[in-house]
């Protein structure tokens, strides 16, 4: 299996497809897309159960209208009935061949005629090409086939299956819309356009899957996310090659700059605010149908630590906030690290009523550090994973699983209570980084950083921190370097760093997205910041 920098380029098709051509498009054609209709009834309905199957639930229902024998074919479980009787076999029906002109046409013009006049429904269209006739066919649609006609009707009955739009459980915010995306993609682009009312949101669909087809949508602002980003992210879609897309995973695995970092450099949520913020600066976001999680790109470092509630509240205390987070950052990636360091090879540095209280609790301990700190940071680890998969009235025995087994760890003194406070202060912080995806880096690469600590003490700690600075100084996604805006010093991206300024502040894009329209907002009144 190649990825996208290993095939070589597709040409971008110039006019991408509406949203309301995303439920039909025409398949690239090949060997099996040659098979074309006949104008025998019973041949063609052949040739379709051939390639579908015998199922229970293909639904085959003939009628006859005007003299003319027809089949409409659905699948049970994914059409809409209801649609079906009302806009499609009833007027059929009813027909009468005056009215239709059926006694004048041949089959060809009769199909036509019912497409463009009789069938009241937005979504149709007319082929025969059967390869096609049967993606329909699975994805909801229905078939209408007339004897005597090579042409067959496609018709958008599709039933809407959905849950209920909700508060995206992976994203909580004490403070802002509780909206979140479902598994819809035509939903997912109805609530974007519903909160987007700039005729420049553009919205470029794709279908991906050899074996089951999928469709795929690319959303930006044309006059503000950069052209040669938006085609860069269409090519490295159009390269992807795969039975079935899933989830976004996939299409983040296939597109990615750099597959060998830890380091996530797309952004996935399920917010749909996060991802209208992202579209204003200049990013681009990709959905596919059947997941509800969007994908931003590019991304960079301090996005992963950034909430939408940082925007909410006043700037002092969303500037404070995330300062919380990047200091917890920090302790999660090196806090055992640092202990078994100093456990280890810098007693010195401890202050001597600190380093005797250390190791009075140590009395008794057959352990060396790290492998105390392994002990305990896998039993984490573990617990952490058993929380996430248990179900939720279950979910409940996993704190006070830790807190059992921490007690009788301490109690047999196979480890020290400072471990369990320092497992526990890392635990804590890794919770509270926002991006579950950066969680997980950060809690593969705290082992690595606790080897290097327990082989040459503070000096592997700091050559671990230099070799993991300059992986991601050097790490960039779609072009943007990974550590903007500290990499590439530009005062008006440190607006919103570490410390997010007031909103009438921040009047400029980040300059590192090259956005074709950089201005935000006006620049802020003159008496704005002179008021106390």
């Amino acid at each position: 299996m190649k990825r996208w920098r290993d095939i070589k380029s597709k040409p971008t098709v110039a006019n991408q497809p509406t949203q309301c051509q995303l439920l039909h498009q025409p398949h690239a054609t090949g060997k099996d897309s040659e098979q074309q209709l006949q104008r025998s009834l019973n041949d063609n309905l052949d040739i379709i159960c051939q390639q579908v199957g015998h199922n229970t639930d293909l639904y085959m229902r003939p009628f006859g209208f005007c003299k003319h024998n027809a089949m409409l074919l659905y699948m049970d479980c994914l059409a809409d009935k209801a649609v079906i009787n009302q806009f499609v076999l009833e007027p059929l029906m009813r027909a009468e061949a005056s009215d239709i002109g059926a006694d004048v046409m041949n089959g060809d013009q009769l199909a036509r005629s019912l497409k463009n006049t009789w069938i009241p429904l937005s979504e149709i269209e007319d082929t025969n090409d059967i390869k096609h006739l049967v993606t329909c066919l699975l994805t909801g649609s229905s078939i209408l086939l007339i004897d005597g006609s090579a042409t067959a009707i496609v018709l958008g009955t599709k039933a809407k299956l959905m849950r209920s739009i909700e508060d995206p459980p992976s994203e909580p915010l004490v403070r802002g819309p509780r909206l979140g995306f479902i598994e819809s993609l035509r939903a997912n682009t109805t609530i974007l356009r519903d909160r987007i009312n700039d005729p420049n949101f553009t919205v470029s669909g794709f279908e991906l899957g050899e074996r089951n087809r999928k469709k795929v949508a690319l959303f930006y602002i044309k006059d503000i996310a950069e052209p040669d980003l938006v085609e860069e992210v269409k090519r490295r879609i159009d390269t992807i090659q795969a039975d079935d897309i899933p989830e976004t995973g996939y299409i983040e695995q296939w597109i990615e700059d750099n597959y060998l970092s830890p380091f996530p450099q797309l952004q996935n949520t399920e917010r749909p605010d996060r991802v209208i913020a992202a579209l204003l600066e200049g990013r681009v976001a990709i959905m596919v149908d059947g997941s509800p999680f969007a994908l931003i790109a590019p991304v960079t470092f301090n996005m992963m630590l950034q909430t939408p509630e940082d925007y909410y509240d006043r700037w002092l205390p969303g500037s404070l906030t995330r300062m919380l987070r990047y200091l917890a950052a920090f302790v999660a990636l090196f806090g055992p690290a640092i202990y078994i360091a100093f456990i280890s090879f810098h007693q010195g540095l401890i202050p001597t009523k600190l380093a005797i209280s250390m190791s009075g609790t140590r009395e008794g301990v057959p352990f060396p550090p790290l492998v105390e700190s392994l002990m305990m940071e896998i039993s984490i680890e573990v617990l952490r994973e058993a929380g996430l998969r248990l179900p939720v009235p279950v979910g409940s025995v996993v704190l006070v699983g830790g807190l059992v087994v921490g007690t009788a760890a301490v109690e047999a003194h196979l480890v020290s209570p400072i471990m369990i406070i320092v497992v526990a202060l890392t635990a804590i912080s890794s919770f509270t980084i926002p991006q579950y995806v950066l969680s997980i880096s950060i809690r593969m690469l705290r082992f690595l950083v606790m080897f290097c600590a327990a082989t040459l003490g503070l000096y592997g700690v700091i050559m671990f921190f230099i070799v993991l600075t300059a992986h991601v100084v050097k790490l960039k996604s779609f072009g943007v370097p990974y550590v903007s805006p500290a990499a590439t010093f530009r005062t008006n991206d440190w607006e919103d760093f570490i410390v997010r300024f007031p909103i009438f502040k921040m009047v400029m894009r980040p300059k590192m997205l090259k956005s074709k329209n950089r201005d935000r907002q006006p620049p802020s009144p003159g008496d704005k910041s002179d008021k106390g």
